[in-house]
Order: C-alpha cells, then sequence, then structure tokens
C-alpha cells in the first residue's frame, strides 16, 4: 500500500515538473514572439513603404504600424501617404530609398495622391513560407483619394510602365516577402475627388461611406482588374448611389485612364439642390470606360417633377445614353428620350461644371437641343401654372435651343430658349377666350347670327411660329394663328411671372365686314369693303390682345384703321 502510494506522488511530481516545464516553454515561446512581432514591426513597415513606393514610384509615408498576438496576428497602422508620381521630379524610387522610419526621403510637398487615417488585418499564426499568409479583410478608415489632372503626370513619367508591370529588382523583393492573399478590402468614410487642368473647372468630389473591394491582389492590382461594390452620396442632386463592377488596373502613370466598368442604381435624388426645379429622381443604369471618359446608359423617374416657383409637378422619365468626364463631371447627352406626362421629346446636348468668377457664379452650365416629336402644350404650359391649369391646349412639335447659366436667381429667370414650334387641334382652357375664338371664326365665315350666339364653344384652332423665351418672358415675333374662317398674324410678348399679354397684329378674314355685319347694318356698310379687303382676305383688321392671361382684352386698333385705304394698304400694317 506504501509503495503503492509512493508510486502516485511520483507520477504526481513528474506530470507537476512537465507542466511546469511546458508553461515555461510556452511563456519563453510567447515571450520571444511578442519580441519578434516587436522588432518585426520596423521591417514590415519599412517593407509596406518599400513595396507602394516601387509600385507607384512616388514618396509613400507611414506614420506608425503595430503588431498583437490575440487570437492570431493583428496588424494595425496609421497615417498612410502616397504622393502622385510626378512629385518625384520623374527620379525613379532607388531600393534604398526608404528610411527606417519608414519615409521615402523624397521631397516634401504637394498633395497625397492615397490617404488613408487608420488600416488593421488579421490573420493566422500558422504560417508556410511556401504559402500565402491569408488575411480574410483590411479595414480601412479615412480613405481619401485625390487623383491630379492628367498634365500633372506628363513630363516626368516617360519612362514609367504604364501598369507597373515592370518593377525594379527591390520592389520585387519586397513584394515577395510580403506573401499575403487579402480576400477583400472593407473601407468607410473615404472620399474621391478627381482634378481637373481645365480652366474654370471644378474638381468632382464623391462622398464613399462604403466600399468593398473582392480579390484584392497584395501587389495593388497589377495587370488586373478588381471588384467592388460601393455606397457614396452623390453631392448635387444630392442622393445615396449604389453601385458594383469592376475596376482597374490602376494605371500609375496616370489613374485618371484606369478603366472602370459596372452598374448602379441612384435612389432619392432630391433635385431641389438645382436652384429652381424640384422633384425626387431615381435612376438605374450601367456604364463603363475609364475615369476620364465614362460611358453611361441608363434611365431616369421622376413622379413629381416641378418648377419651384409655380409648384405643379408632372411625372418625367428619360432613357439616356451619356459620356461623362469623371474629372469635372462634365456630361454629354446623346439621344436622351424624355416623356413629361404625355408629351415624348429627345434631348441632347451637354451639362457642364464651371467655378464661380468675379461676376459669374459658379454651378452647372446647361446647353442643350431639344426636338418635341409627339408632345402637349398643355403639359409644358402646367408647369409654369400655378393653378395647374394651361392657358392652351393642343398637339405639340417644336425645335428649340435651350440653355440655363448658372446662378443665385430662379431657373425661371435664367432660363434662354429660341425655337420654332406648330400647335395643331388647340383649344383655350378660358370660356371666355375660347367664346371670342369662337365668335372670330363665325364671323370670319359670313355667319353673324352664330356669332350673336358664341359661335362654337368647340372650335379647334392652329398656331406656328417662332419663339425665344429670356427673363421669364416669351417673345413671338411671326405668330400665326389660324382658325375656320380667320387667320391672325401677330407678334408680342407673354409674361411666364404674371401671365401679361401684349401682342399687336392683323386678323385677316375670308368674310367682308359687310358680310360679317349682316343683315340691314351689313347692306348699308358694303360700299366699305373695298377699304378692308387686302391680301386675297375679304377683311383685314388691325387688331391687340393685351391684359392678362386670366382676364384678356380684344380689341380693334380704330387709329390704324383710319389710315387704311385701297392705293395704301400696307399703313395698316
Amino acid at each position: 500500500m506504501a509503495k503503492a502510494q509512493n508510486n502516485r506522488r511520483r507520477w504526481r511530481g513528474w506530470l507537476k515538473g512537465i507542466a511546469i516545464a511546458f508553461v515555461a516553454a510556452l511563456a519563453v515561446l510567447t515571450a520571444a514572439v511578442l519580441v519578434l512581432a516587436h522588432r518585426a514591426e520596423p521591417l514590415l513597415r519599412g517593407q509596406i513603404v518599400q513595396a507602394l513606393a516601387d509600385h507607384f514610384h512616388a514618396r509613400v509615408e507611414l506614420d506608425s504600424f503595430h503588431l498583437k498576438l490575440r487570437n492570431g496576428l493583428w496588424a494595425e497602422g496609421r497615417g498612410l501617404r502616397i504622393w502622385p508620381p510626378a512629385q518625384v521630379a520623374g527620379v525613379a524610387i532607388p531600393g534604398n530609398a526608404v528610411s527606417g522610419s519608414g519615409t521615402a526621403e523624397l521631397p516634401a510637398g504637394g498633395k497625397p495622391l492615397i490617404e488613408v487615417a487608420d488600416f488593421k488585418f488579421h490573420a493566422p499564426l500558422h504560417y508556410n513560407p511556401s504559402e500565402p499568409l491569408h488575411v480574410s479583410v483590411v479595414e480601412i478608415t479615412g480613405l481619401d483619394v485625390d487623383v491630379p489632372p492628367r498634365p500633372h503626370f506628363e513630363h516626368s513619367l516617360a519612362d514609367l510602365p504604364a501598369n507597373g508591370a515592370a518593377l525594379p529588382d527591390a520592389g520585387k523583393s519586397a513584394l515577395a516577402l510580403l506573401h499575403f492573399d487579402i480576400a477583400s478590402l472593407e473601407c468607410t468614410n473615404a472620399r474621391l475627388t478627381i482634378e481637373t487642368s481645365k480652366p474654370g473647372k471644378m474638381p468632382l468630389v464623391f462622398a464613399i461611406a462604403h466600399l468593398a473591394i473582392k480579390g484584392f491582389d497584395p501587389r495593388f492590382g497589377l495587370g488586373r482588374a478588381m471588384q467592388f461594390a460601393a455606397e457614396l452620396t452623390n453631392p448635387r442632386p444630392q442622393g445615396t448611389i449604389h453601385t458594383s463592377g469592376s475596376f482597374g488596373p490602376w494605371l500609375v502613370s496616370d489613374p485618371g485612364e484606369s478603366p472602370v466598368e459596372g452598374k448602379y442604381d441612384f435612389e432619392h435624388a432630391d433635385l431641389s439642390s438645382f436652384k429652381g426645379i424640384a422633384g425626387i429622381l431615381n435612376s438605374t443604369g450601367q456604364f463603363k470606360g475609364t475615369l476620364r471618359n465614362i460611358e453611361v446608359n441608363g434611365a431616369t423617374d421622376t413622379p413629381d417633377f416641378r418648377l419651384t416657383h409655380f409648384g405643379t409637378a408632372l411625372p418625367l422619365h428619360t432613357n439616356f445614353h451619356a459620356l461623362v468626364d469623371g474629372t469635372n463631371g462634365d456630361t454629354h447627352l446623346n439621344q436622351v428620350e424624355a416623356t413629361l406626362e404625355r408629351s415624348h421629346f429627345w434631348v441632347e446636348g451637354q451639362i457642364v461644371r464651371v467655378a464661380a468668377a468675379p461676376g459669374h457664379a459658379g454651378g452647372h452650365d446647361i446647353d442643350l437641343n431639344l426636338n418635341v416629336d409627339r408632345g402637349r402644350m398643355e403639359d409644358f404650359l402646367r408647369l409654369t401654372a400655378r393653378s395647374g391649369k394651361p392657358l392652351l391646349t393642343g398637339a405639340l412639335t417644336m425645335k428649340a435651343a435651350l440653355e440655363i447659366p448658372p446662378g443665385a436667381e430662379p431657373v425661371e429667370k435664367r432660363l434662354r430658349i429660341k425655337g420654332a414650334f406648330a400647335l395643331d387641334d388647340a383649344q383655350f382652357t378660358s370660356a371666355k377666350i375660347q367664346d371670342r375664338i369662337g365668335e372670330l371664326s363665325a364671323r370670319g365665315q359670313g355667319e353673324p347670327k352664330d356669332a350673336k350666339n358664341g359661335g362654337s364653344a368647340n372650335v379647334r384652332s392652329a398656331m406656328h411660329g417662332d419663339f425665344q423665351m429670356a427673363e421669364a418672358v416669351i417673345t413671338l415675333p411671326a405668330l400665326t394663328y389660324t382658325v375656320p374662317g380667320a387667320e391672325i398674324d401677330l407678334k408680342g410678348t407673354y409674361g411666364v411671372e404674371g401671365g401679361t399679354l401684349n401682342f399687336r397684329g392683323t386678323a385677316k378674314l375670308q368674310a367682308t365686314v359687310s358680310a360679317m355685319v349682316g343683315g340691314w347694318k351689313g347692306m348699308l356698310i358694303k360700299p366699305l369693303d373695298r377699304y378692308f379687303k387686302k391680301d386675297g382676305a375679304g377683311t383685314a383688321l388691325p387688331i391687340h390682345i393685351d391684359g392678362t392671361r386670366a382676364d384678356p382684352r380684344f380689341g380693334v386698333d380704330f387709329g390704324r384703321i383710319k389710315t387704311t385705304s385701297p392705293e395704301r394698304p400696307d399703313e395698316a400694317r
């Protein structure tokens, strides 16, 4: 019994010794690993900086880099900055261009091409030199990419490879030591700024709430594209864009020429950020090209498009093809098919961003050509009617050039249009105006009895002529208005703001003056018919239309009639 107890004591002592030795060995190993990790920090930091410097041919700085052992290897870095290649004055970065502090020994100054506030990643401790160290995700906070204009890269980069494929030997060695397999990058609070060299143009800035890059190449996309998904806030019109696709390879010699392709979904874009218009726009589409030249095909829906000064909303839908210069946001529209309520039209032109200058406001300068092939006059007039009731209805065709320069004034004050139109099957919505048109038509056809009864309320008319609009005033230098039995030639202005009418012209009627009056009175004035006949018309009367849209006034210019004679008919014009 005593012997068995002694054996058990010896076993316990032996096991206790093994445990103590194991714990001691583990402590020593942990301490060694911690010391190794601590000593590896500057080495790994230098390799990261060197690899980036070799790839971008640029000055690179990394403020801090730390390693931790906690359920694997954790790495954290702060203050990473990569300058554009042109800022190294065309000097290739040598293999020893990185100091022990992790900063490339190159001239300071300028603005970083890429700036990262913080980054971190985790990797398992097991390591096989023949296999890459797997990193599931690198988390980046505060990514700021500032792409300089094309001239910034010219002259100093003539000898650099187009995509960085031909790296110096030192760079390849550094990359070999950084043998990582990175599954994805996750970026929050990022910003992309694309500068432009065009005078008077503003840089294009995108605020990116979240960016994910899948299948990231730790050699920074050399010779291959990377998949991305992003959520960003569009500045104007303000709204959220969800986009995904592929980007790259990143072109070291000129990042603006890096290819990009994908699709987007633009949600809840508030058009009220543009002065004078309002509505919530949604758009979907596809894009491809380079950062400086993006081809976009898509569609937009704005169910409540309106001019804020008037407030009448109409649904607007478009299908568009556009070319976007990603360096400044300039957009060239090709074959935009649009539908406003029931009106169908085509638009082409450009929307460019201009910087503010003395005497000139900054913003978007819109220059478009419109071709209304199947329009309704009431749709366009309702946009400028506070009550939603248009002055006129009818089938409209129109070709016009439209320009909206940037400025602080409402859009209807800045809007300038010049073109020609034709309106068929037209009717006025005002019963007062339509009754007068019916009366005019009846008298023009020599039916004075019908005219006394107001004529036909359903009489249809037609218009055609040239027009221009500026300062919220529509000017019609030559308007021809026809109804059965009459043709009216007018010129004048219409005020969009208050509906002010100011027109002068000539009414040519088929019937003579005596036929229009009829009865015994007509017989008495029959000798006067010859004074009013002109240009093949039975009667030509100088007329005016003034007042307002709500209270129009029609009249005959008797003073001009007095100067009319058969010998000199042109005096009445």
